[in-house]
């Protein structure tokens, strides 16, 4: 049997540093995404490592409640028991987007209607 030298090991150390140092960036690599943001506090809701707004809403449909997604391109996400509630949905492109009713209670005033139509894509005509 051999021995090591001092400058094997000490060489052999820094491989292994490098391998660590490495293996830490590709998990960095991994959580950076796209970052939903709490509307009210700030807070990050939940780091996805989709990179489209309507991929991480997909693969995180239980942690929308109260997200700001102002000015996302949802077109045709598949919202699908999605809880949206308190989203900040503001200037959302939601072209195609597909919702599906639970007998919710919110309730809209009148004047609200054509703003509600045109987030989901509708024009009405006179």
């Amino acid at each position: 049997m051999s021995k090591i030298t001092r400058e094997q090991v000490l060489e052999n150390l820094n491989e292994v540093k490098k391998y660590i140092q490495e293996e830490e960036n590709k998990k960095e690599e991994i959580v950076k995404g796209l970052e939903i943001k709490n509307r009210w506090t700030g807070e990050t809701k939940f780091i996805s490592t989709k990179t489209t707004h309507r991929e991480a809403c997909e693969d995180n449909k239980a942690n929308l409640y109260g997200a700001n997604l102002r000015g996302a391109d949802l077109r045709g996400a598949d919202l699908n028991g999605a809880n949206l509630y308190g989203a900040d949905l503001y200037g959302a492109d939601l072209m195609n987007a597909k919702f599906y009713g639970k007998g919710g209670t919110t309730k809209i005033k009148k004047e609200q209607i054509d703003d509600f139509f045109k987030a989901l894509g509708i024009i009405v005509e006179n």
